[in-house]
Order: C-alpha cells, then structure tokens, then sequence
C-alpha cells in the first residue's frame, strides 16, 4: 500500500521548487494535495503536472483571505487534512542597514504570520494523527550574511514548532521543521544568480557544504515525504536539517 493512500495535503508554495516536489511525492504516494501560489499561471501548470488528484488555490499567503478561501475549498472537496505543509515564502539578502520597513514585513508576513495563521486556521480541519511541516531554514542556526530578517522568520518557526508539538498533543497532531540547505530550485535565479554565473556559484556553495553539492528538490521532497508518513510516527518537534552538513561549517 502506498504511504499516504487516502490521505489529503496542503502545501503553500507547491507551484515550485521544494513545495511541487512535495506535492509530487505526495500525489506519487496516493494522497490527493491542494497547492497554493501567487501566480495563476504556475498554480495551473503545477496543476497539470500533478494531475487529477490535485487542485490550486491563487493567493498571497500573507493574506489571511487567502487561508480563509483555502480552507473553505479543501472543507468541501477533502472534508479534512492529513497533511499541512507551510512551505510557502521570501528571502530578501540585505545589509540589515538597507532593510526597509517594507522588505521587513514582507519577510515576516509570507514567512511567520502567513505560517501561524495558516496552521491556526487549518486545525479545525486537521485529523487526529494528522502531520504539520513547517518548511525552516538552516539560517535560523548559522548566521549567514545579508540574512539577518530571514534568519528571523525562520527561528520564530522553530519556536512555533516547539509550542505547537505539545500543545497539539492531545489530538497526536506531530509537528516538525524541514530546514534545507543550499538547494538547486527557481529561487536561485530570483535571488539574482544568471544562467551564466550559475556554475561559478554552485562551486563556491559545494566548497562549503560538506557533502559537496548542493540538494536537488527531490531529496528535500524525501525528507519532507518522511515527515509526512507514518514511518515519522515517533517524532515531533524536531528541527531536521537536509543541508549536507552546512549548519556544522
């Protein structure tokens, strides 16, 4: 039997990068999975690629609107959920002197508030025994430069975690951080590496990870399928970083 038959996900952020291989993994291990974006094109072309058991929602999570039309779509075509991830959000590499007071609360609006509401807004639809994965970073644990807001967001996950695993104790409700390292996705280019200067700037980050390389999506999706699944049953409240090593660097 495949790891989640019957079962029905959530991921924010699904349109790309770790958030579609998620959702891939997830589909591929029979569950039926609600993706959310920003962009109407890529929510219905991650659509297409999933196939059937999958559908989108078009919004900004920062918008707690958004939630509200997500939940009441899954309410209807699901009736609960198994599986929330909130993988979802933004980086923006400033001087902490050069951040303005809009950088500052578009970081913590896609990558915190957008995350607590989510989760919040989510329980009521949350089967007991179901998995919440709160997508991290290994920033929040090493300082990186220029990271200082992002690095931010992402411990007050952590914090969440923490909380919310023995808060949601009582309905064995596990919840648990995925914290990538360096990762080969769509966002590289957003963060401003060309086509031309990717190669140079995949061997400077190689130099550092002592794995040698950077993920690829599916290695997170792996990790994130675990967490998921019943063979994470044991574990919750975890921090797992699948950063080939660079948090020890």
């Amino acid at each position: 039997m495949s790891k989640l038959s019957g079962k029905f996900a959530v991921v924010t952020g699904g349109n790309s990068g770790i958030g579609l291989a998620a959702a891939k993994a997830f589909v591929a291990e029979g569950a039926r999975v609600a993706i959310v974006g920003r962009r109407q094109q890529a929510v219905d072309a991650a659509v297409a690629e999933l196939g059937p058991a999958a559908f989108g929602v078009v919004g900004d999570v920062g918008d707690l609107q958004t939630h509200e039309r997500l939940i009441a779509e899954v309410a209807e075509r699901f009736g609960g959920i198994d599986i929330y991830m909130a993988n979802a959000g933004m980086n923006n590499i400033e001087a902490s002197e050069a951040v303005s007071v809009q950088s500052y609360d578009a970081q913590f609006g896609s990558n915190t508030r957008a995350v607590f509401f989510g989760v919040t807004r989510a329980l009521p639809l949350m089967r007991d025994g179901a998995s919440i994965i709160l997508t991290g970073s290994i920033a929040s644990a090493k300082v990186l430069e220029n990271h200082a807001v992002y690095a931010g967001t992402k411990a007050a996950i952590g914090a969440f975690a923490r909380s919310w695993a023995l808060e949601f104790k009582a309905r064995r409700i596990r919840v648990n951080v995925l914290s990538p390292g360096p990762t080969d996705t769509p966002i590289l280019e957003k963060l401003g590496v060309s086509e031309a200067d990717r190669p140079a700037f995949e061997n400077a980050m190689a130099s550092a990870i002592p794995l040698g390389r950077l993920a690829t999506t599916e290695e997170l999706a792996s990790a994130a399928l675990f967490l998921a699944s019943d063979d994470s049953r044991f574990i919750t409240g975890v921090d797992l970083r699948v950063d080939g090593g660079i948090a020890l660097t």
